[in-house]
């Protein structure tokens, strides 16, 4: 049995003092800090860059877990890196080599994700399951927070949970988009090992996000 990981997405929090945010996060009972990359190319929207996961780094020793959504990923694998990601997370549609870029992710010193879009089948993992310690299931389109939960995206993690039992590897399964009270005890009973909540962690101010973090996670996985 192993608790359920909460990595709070900050693309919720105020970005007017997200060091702040970071720090209530990190002592509410985040397991990791999500940041979320978005280049309003691959997605529809613009956020950081590793200027400020740099600035940020000093505010936590947790985790920082960056899902990376633009395209090309390569050439910036050592900025990130350079810039204090632990986990760095790339989609299959990101360029044409995914087993090279999570060769490079892992050399540059950090732990190589998979992330996975509602269109995306898990089976794209496979011929490169044995090169990642993270697969993240979309459970909304990338671009936006404050998305609805796609329900049929629990069959796909099911399988997901399935094809990762069979390595023996401890491969942490995720899920990120509309994450909350309600949906993720669902997310959890289909397999997940690591949840991601937006505004479920930081609806309340920082009083709350101790409650929040509490609601989305059961005492145990078995």
């Amino acid at each position: 049995m192993s608790k359920v990981l909460i990595s709070p997405s900050i693309l919720s929090a105020d970005f007017a003092k997200l060091g702040e945010e970071i720090r209530a996060i990190d002592g509410a009972g985040a397991d990791m800090i999500h940041i979320d990359v978005m280049d309003g190319h691959f997605v529809p929207n613009l956020t950081f860059g590793p200027p400020i996961i740099e600035k940020l780094r000093p505010h936590t020793k947790k985790p920082f877990d960056v899902h990376l959504m633009i395209a090309p990923v390569d050439p910036f694998i050592t900025a990130f890196a350079k810039a204090g990601a632990d986990i760095l997370t790339v989609h299959p549609e990101a360029g044409p080599h995914l087993h090279r870029t999570l060769q490079a992710i892992r050399a540059a010193g950090m732990r190589p994700g998979v992330a996975l879009n509602p269109a995306t089948p898990a089976s794209v993992i496979e011929p490169v399951i044995d090169d990642i310690d993270l697969v993240l299931v979309m459970s909304v389109n990338p671009g936006f927070g404050g998305q609805s939960f796609i329900t049929s995206q629990l069959k796909k993690t099911e399988q997901l949970r399935r094809m990762i039992d069979q390595t023996g590897r401890d491969i942490i399964l995720e899920i990120d988009g509309g994450l909350n009270a309600e949906t993720a005890p669902k997310a959890i009973a289909a397999g997940v090992t690591a949840i991601v909540a937006g505004s479920a962690v930081f609806q309340g101010g920082p009083s709350a996000y101790a409650e929040n973090i509490r609601a989305l996670r059961p005492k145990v996985r078995v």
